[in-house]
């Protein structure tokens, strides 16, 4: 195999036209099998494998950076900067990253796991250059999709209006292009990308400039026949207009086409849009036929692309999606907001059943939050269903557009705590933290399906904006009993004198099973169902201090600020201090990638870690009669 001699980009240099061919079919195949066995992103990656070989072959990397958007589609960059040997640990428990990290590769010129970060944190990289002294070319490579975030069109904005030279791959992997449009496009990239071209536009605007009094309108005559020329069959001129020299479209998977296209746009001292047509999926039959489900897939069977231990338990995304379509059944206010994440959040069948009442406005969280706030002002329920570690970035429209004017838009917060092995930029540790302070916000988060769909009906009747929070993966199949909603008030799932667990969520089943555990060994528990982190149930708190002295708050969130915080904080202001109290949770450090048993396990929330914990308290704080 000729990927067993690369071992460096400098590698990929060597290579002849039908060697980099043969390389890019060897890396599918890598990709693919890897993928098989520990899942991942599989379709977006397979689409840029000639793009990552001719960037490569083109740039310098580690001295020319190339930062990549997302970092969906940087396994095949890892694989021929020096990890291929590491790569079947990729997204395992002390693996490498599924995303660009730059601590595991100076390769990796910036880390990425969000969406649209790339054209902005690769113009900051281009200006630090130049402030340094030094001298090296920057490349970010970004998504169609990536493109309606607001942060990218940001970053367009300022490098169109510094005028240096930025190069910005666009990979598009939903428009089609025919064989004709791609042979005119070749034409037209090689004519426009070309020094002579570009030599005798400059030449020739600076002597029409030079005419008295007609060389300036000529001038703005001449650029503006130009760019209705290019607009007939580029679709390039948004992108003049932003200051960038458009070169596309060209077909990504023409590695020939490629390597030739950045060559000639490589010495450009102005920004640069290289527009690239790939195929999501490319080069295996089954994400070719469902990019969608390929994008980011667990274990699966190579033959027949079918997912590997499926037992058809149902998923908390399934169950809300739904409940909300239970719901919206009887309820015409309702609609359903989503961020790109259709799919992800459970929301084909809502979509199916009333698309009227479904809006996916892209990867623009934000706009999302703000776009359901203008409908919340009509009278209607809007639910913004984003992923935890996603609803961060809509963070100040929570505050400013729904919870200052108290609308009443609903956030179906899912991958809440723990996600796993996509690491530190997906787990969902935060949103406790980041919304409990806020007014007027009610945040919830139930123990189970059943209690998942009778907080969407409370929060549906609720006059103010309201949260529920949800972990990922498949619904408990505990038969537990489940009492109506009321603001605030919690819920007592067993009774005990020695100490009280009272967990939030998707900890509430470890702990009566560790409550269990601890009966058996002399200690009886009380268990106790928060159900609401704001407005947090203070007669629980007083009734449960009343005869218990000891408490353990258990929560799948960063402890500070979080739910454990707000028991204490409660206690404070209360002025009770004869109880103690103990916090589980995360710490202050961000959690890498593993799997999610496992990492909870390893930071002491499933049932043994919370067993050992309250057993340590109790004999740690034995009170004498």
């Amino acid at each position: 195999m000729i990927l067993d001699s690369i071992n460096s980009p400098s590698d990929i240099k060597k290579l002849k036209p039908e060697e980099l061919r043969k390389l890019a079919k060897e890396l599918r195949t890598t990709i693919i099998q890897t993928v098989s066995v520990n899942g991942g992103h599989l379709a977006s990656n397979l689409g840029v494998i000639e793009l990552t070989l001719a960037l490569h072959y083109v740039f310098n990397s580690p001295e020319d950076k190339i930062v990549w958007d997302v970092g969906h589609q940087s396994y095949g960059h890892k694989l021929i900067t020096g990890r291929r040997d590491s790569f079947p640990t990729i997204r395992k428990e002390g693996g490498i990253a599924g995303f660009p990290k730059r601590e595991e590769s100076v390769h990796d010129a910036f880390n990425t796991g969000h969406s649209s970060t790339s054209i902005s944190a690769a113009l900051g990289i281009r200006e630090g250059r130049d402030k340094n002294g030094e001298k090296f070319k920057v490349v970010a490579v970004i998504g169609d999709g990536a493109l309606t975030g607001g942060l990218a069109l940001e970053g367009l904005n300022h490098a169109g209006h510094l005028k240096k030279d930025l190069i910005v791959i666009l990979n598009d992997n939903e428009m089609s292009i025919s064989e004709n449009v791609g042979a005119l496009s070749a034409y037209m990239n090689r004519i426009l990308t070309g020094e002579f071209y570009r030599r005798f536009k400059k030449e020739t605007k600076s002597f029409l400039e030079g005419i008295p009094k007609l060389g300036a309108p000529m001038a703005k005559i001449a650029q503006k026949f130009e760019e209705s020329v290019k607009g007939l069959i580029l679709p390039g001129v948004l992108f003049e207009e932003l200051g960038f020299d458009y070169v596309g479209p060209i077909d990504g998977h023409n590695i020939d086409l490629l390597i030739d296209t950045l060559k000639r746009i490589k010495p450009s001292t102005s920004p640069t849009l290289v527009h690239v047509i790939t195929k999501k999926g490319k080069g295996y039959e089954f994400s070719e036929k469902d990019p969608c489900v390929f994008h980011g897939i667990g274990p699966f069977e190579l033959e027949t692309g079918s997912l590997i231990g499926g037992n058809g338990a149902t998923t908390y995304s399934a169950a809300f999606g739904k409940v909300l379509s239970d719901i919206a059944a009887n309820d015409r206010r309702i609609i359903a907001v989503s961020a790109a994440m259709k799919e992800g959040t459970g929301l084909e069948c809502f979509a199916g059943k009333y698309p009227d009442r479904f809006y996916d406005v892209g990867i623009a969280e934000p706009h999302a939050v703000t776009f359901a706030a203008g409908l919340a002002t009509r009278g209607l329920r809007p639910v913004v269903a984003i992923y935890s570690t996603f609803l961060q970035r809509g963070y100040d429209e929570i505050i400013h557009d729904v919870c200052l004017q108290k609308l009443p838009v609903i956030f179906a917060i899912d991958r809440a705590g723990i996600v796993g092995e996509d690491g530190p930029t997906h787990n969902g540790l935060f949103d406790v933290s980041y919304l409990r302070h806020i007014p007027e916000l009610v945040v919830m988060a139930p123990k189970d399906s059943a209690e998942m769909r009778k907080m969407f009906e409370f929060a549906v009747k609720h006059e103010g904006p309201s949260a529920i929070r949800y972990p990922r993966g498949k619904v408990p199949e505990a038969d537990l009993p489940c009492e109506d909603l009321s603001l605030g008030r919690s819920e007592t799932l067993r009774e005990g004198e020695d100490i009280a667990l009272i967990a939030l969520g998707s900890c509430v089943l470890p702990a009566l099973t560790a409550a269990e555990r601890l009966e058996k060994a002399g200690v009886n528990a009380t268990v106790i169902n928060a159900r609401f982190v704001k407005p947090i149930d203070g007669e629980m708190i007083r009734e449960v201090v009343s005869r218990v002295p000891r408490i353990v708050t258990i929560e799948e969130n960063v402890l500070q600020g979080g739910f454990g915080s707000a028991v204490i904080e409660y206690l404070s202001d209360a002025e009770i201090n004869h109880v103690k109290v103990k916090r589980l949770g995360i710490g202050d450090k961000f959690i890498e990638q593993g799997k999610p048993g496992s990492l909870k396990t390893k930071y002491g929330i499933d049932a043994d870690g919370i067993f050992l914990a309250a057993l340590s308290f109790v004999r740690e704080h034995t009170f004498s009669a």
